[in-house]
């Protein structure tokens, strides 16, 4: 359709109903928004600020709405105009133009445009130059009739149908085609028992997509993604809902908690709007929710696709194929493949021979069996590959790599793979953009179905996971720790647990530049829930204790910053036993250097962690004693760091003790040792224990030497995005600045350290940021605010089980 013939027809219209002539500025609107433009892009071309190019927007919008008789807006005006502009007679079908027509028309419409816009030319040239999408067609009516549901006040869309009416397509093209902040996404597994969380969805939309850290309760995180919907204008997609609902269309028991997240996104007062796509109907009596039955494509469309793609047309034979398959999108694009390749674009030859088949109805899966069946006599070995892809989740990794699909050809010579992937290329059985493969829905559930009773089984997810497992080297994005998390998944599927846990302990290097297990770089990544529940799935099916061992001590840890510090302790203890079980075993040290060295790793490894939990449970003098052990079993060894760490924790329990001579002897060993390692502050290897010499320097009074810590460990942590750090290294500065009687600044201080502190869940932290903040407010006299602080603080510790730090913190409140 032609922009600027649309234009010229409304110059007139617009004069003889409303007496009003559109201004320049309006009919560059509508010209840069046909185009796809935002209102700032449309202010910058036309030489104007964005306000008020919106304010001229939507005057524009009312107008043509009064017009039109019917309501246009900046995302629906193309598509209303065109039907508008059909309707009135002014051409006989909306892509009848040809490109030589239509080129002499832009040249007389072009020269009397004014010479601002000459110079922009390209900006304005007619939208029928470029083809119709041909993988979207035939959907102008879905996407006005989603539209005006959205007008009328519709906040959650379920658009219904059988599978490959395209309906993950529609719901794709309409969210991007509007105007959003920010578009989530969530694709449905396609199995139940591998269906997300709605507490890890929503987690990973605030952490990864708006940029908010979750809460630890599902509640919390909820209302935080709440606040994100009432600020920005988001748009949502829930992909193949189904595998989640029950026969009666209602929430499967373990998913439940999904009912929760939809009542926020049907919330009449939130920018968002959420579009499902689901064979079946959602039946939750309390969800306000708007059911769109999408209809099959008509014959038209059929029509117009099948020529597009070469296939000469018998319109007899059309007719019949379109009704027997209801007008699937995806039926349309098999049978298109299937005659190309297989009876030469001969589409008689093709429903002489296939008319007859039981397997040819409306159905998808049947068709895609009838298509898989075919694959299978005419080409045994892409047919085994496209069973064997069936392996593949196409879940939180969505698509595969060409590399993916060439490990799964294991018999077969390479310079016959590219063929291979061809021929289910050509046959549309394989989906595929700029590299990036997957399988439809039908079509996977059909592949599976058929590798589950082969051979191939165990064999393909295996080479899957070893492929998953060799992409990554170095985790560095949130993509790279799902990607290297997926081959535990095909281990499960073959009952590996051995395998499976192999991998969780597998060390890689990450973006902090530590080479740690697999396990502990996802969990500093977000990823507690996954990694989590992987552990748990898997350690009672294990036999191999230095396994276990790495796995308890990976599970303490996920344990400690989800708040649970008993569990966690306890996960702690049994890598120890484990470690120095195996450590009795050795008699010869020197025999077993390897495994020696593995197991006193995970011993004082251990031993340290529980002396930080139980710092944070005011529980010193057994936090000294663990230290201590850490410096006997590892001082000028193999595990000489972890003396380093435990010496630094150690002075810090010793000024908490006030046992200063001895604090501050070990306090400035450490300091010695931080100044005098080369590049201290670039690589972080010790920034969180600089902060906590920080905290003893600070204990001792020697505040120069303190603000130096938390400074260094601030920098580092600010670079690289180390929350935890950085506000605990706020924190202190925040007492150094109260004891200097800054109090403005401290108190800054102290609000960026609980915000930071709040959006990650530190519970024990924040407790003592709080503290803190009370202690400042009473240096300024301030007692009211001081004990809401306090009374805070007592509450977080409360939740944590920390009855010493709740008593430490009373002493306080009888004091004030």
């Amino acid at each position: 359709m032609d922009d600027e013939a649309v234009l010229v027809w409304l110059d007139t219209i617009v004069p003889s109903k409303t007496g009003e002539q559109l201004s320049e500025l309006e009919k560059i609107i509508l010209q840069q928004v046909w185009l796809g433009r935002k209102y700032l892009e449309i202010a910058d071309f036309y030489g104007c600020t964005e306000g008020h190019a919106k304010d001229v927007g939507s005057r524009l919008w009312k107008l043509l709405s009064k017009v039109m008789r019917q309501k246009i807006t900046k995302s629906n005006c193309r598509r209303v105009l065109e039907k508008c502009f059909r309707k009135a007679g002014t051409i006989s079908g909306l892509f009848d133009y040809q490109v030589t027509s239509n080129n002499s028309f832009i040249e007389n419409l072009t020269e009397n445009l004014s010479p601002q816009n000459q110079e922009n030319e390209i900006l304005i040239k007619p939208l029928l130059l470029r083809e119709e999408d041909i993988n979207f067609i035939g959907r102008s009516d879905a996407i006005d009739d989603i539209d005006n549901l959205v007008n009328l006040g519709s906040k959650v869309i379920v658009i219904q149908g059988e599978g490959g009416l395209g309906k993950t397509t529609l719901a794709q093209q309409y969210l991007h085609s509007q105007d959003f902040d920010v578009v989530l996404e969530l694709l449905m597994a396609k199995e139940t028992q591998n269906i997300t969380s709605a507490q890890r969805v929503v987690e990973e939309w605030l952490k990864y997509d708006l940029a908010q850290e979750p809460g630890l309760e599902f509640g919390v995180t909820l209302g935080r993604l709440k606040r994100q919907l009432h600020s920005k204008r988001i748009g949502i997609l829930i992909d193949n809902l189904e595998p989640a609902l029950d026969g009666k269309g209602r929430f499967i028991t373990p998913h439940r908690n999904y009912i929760e997240l939809f009542r926020i996104l049907t919330d009449a007062r939130i920018h968002c709007t959420t579009l499902i796509t689901s064979r079946d109907r959602l039946c939750e009596p309390e969800l306000n929710v708007t059911h769109y039955r999408l209809p099959g494509l008509n014959e038209e469309t059929w029509q117009k696709y099948f020529a597009r793609r070469e296939v000469e047309v018998d319109l007899p034979t059309l007719q019949k194929m379109h009704h027997a398959y209801g007008g699937n999108a995806k039926a349309m694009g098999i049978l298109c493949g299937s005659i190309q390749e297989d009876f030469d674009g001969d589409i008689t030859a093709y429903w002489q021979e296939n008319h007859a088949d039981p397997l040819a109805v409306t159905d998808l899966k049947n068709l895609a069996a009838s298509q898989i069946n075919r694959l299978q006599n005419l080409d045994s070995q892409a047919y085994r590959l496209l069973c064997r892809l069936g392996c593949y989740r196409y879940q939180d990794v969505s698509t595969v790599p060409t590399q993916g699909l060439l490990s799964l050809l294991w018999d077969v010579p390479s310079e016959q793979h590219r063929q291979i992937i061809a021929s289910l290329k050509n046959r549309s059985l394989i989906e595929c953009n700029k590299g990036k493969y997957w399988l439809h829905p039908v079509i996977r559930a059909e592949a599976i179905s058929r590798l589950r009773n082969s051979k191939d089984w165990a064999i393909a997810n295996h080479k899957a996971a070893e492929f998953w497992t060799d992409s990554v080297e170095i985790i560095e994005t949130f993509q790279n720790a799902l990607q290297a998390l997926e081959a535990y998944y095909h281990y499960i599927e073959i009952n590996q647990f051995e395998l499976a846990g192999k991998l969780i302990i597998k060390s890689r290097n990450n973006q902090w530049g530590q080479f740690l297990p697999l396990g502990s770089t996802l969990y500093r990544m977000g990823l507690i829930q996954p990694v989590l529940s992987a552990i748990i799935h898997i350690i009672n099916h294990i036999d191999d204790d230095k396994k276990i061992s790495e796995l308890y001590n990976i599970l303490g840890d996920l344990y400690w910053i989800s708040g649970q510090i008993e569990a966690a302790i306890a996960y702690q203890q049994k890598t120890i036993f484990l470690a120095r079980q195996s450590l009795a075993s050795f008699i010869n040290q020197e025999d077993n250097s390897q495994a020696f060295y593995y197991y006193r790793m995970l011993e004082v490894d251990s031993l340290l962690s529980i002396g930080l939990y139980k710092i944070d449970l005011w529980e010193l003098q057994e936090s000294a004693q663990l230290f201590q052990q850490v410096i006997n079993l590892a001082q000028n060894t193999a595990h000489h760091p972890w003396a380093e760490k435990a010496v630094v924790c150690l002075s810090l329990v010793n000024s908490y003790l006030e046992q200063y001579p001895s604090a501050y002897l070990l306090a400035d060993e450490c300091y010695n040792n931080i100044k005098a390692e080369p590049n201290i502050e670039k690589t972080g290897r010790f920034a969180y224990f600089i902060q906590i010499l920080g905290q003893t320097y600070i204990n001792l009074a020697d505040f120069s030497k303190a603000k130096e810590m938390f400074s260094m460990a601030f920098n580092f942590a600010e670079e690289s995005h180390y929350t935890q750090v950085k506000a605990k290294s706020l924190s202190g500065l925040a007492e150094i600045h109260r004891i200097n009687q800054e109090f403005d600044l401290a108190l800054q201080n102290h609000s960026e350290a609980i915000e930071l502190l709040d959006k990650i869940g530190a519970k024990c932290d924040l407790a003592e940021a709080y503290f803190q903040l009370s202690l400042t407010y009473k240096s300024m006299g301030k007692k009211s605010e001081s004990q809401v602080n306090i009374e805070k603080a007592v509450r977080l510790f409360a939740e944590i089980q920390a009855p010493k730090q709740v008593g430490k913190i009373r002493c306080q409140l009888v004091v004030i």
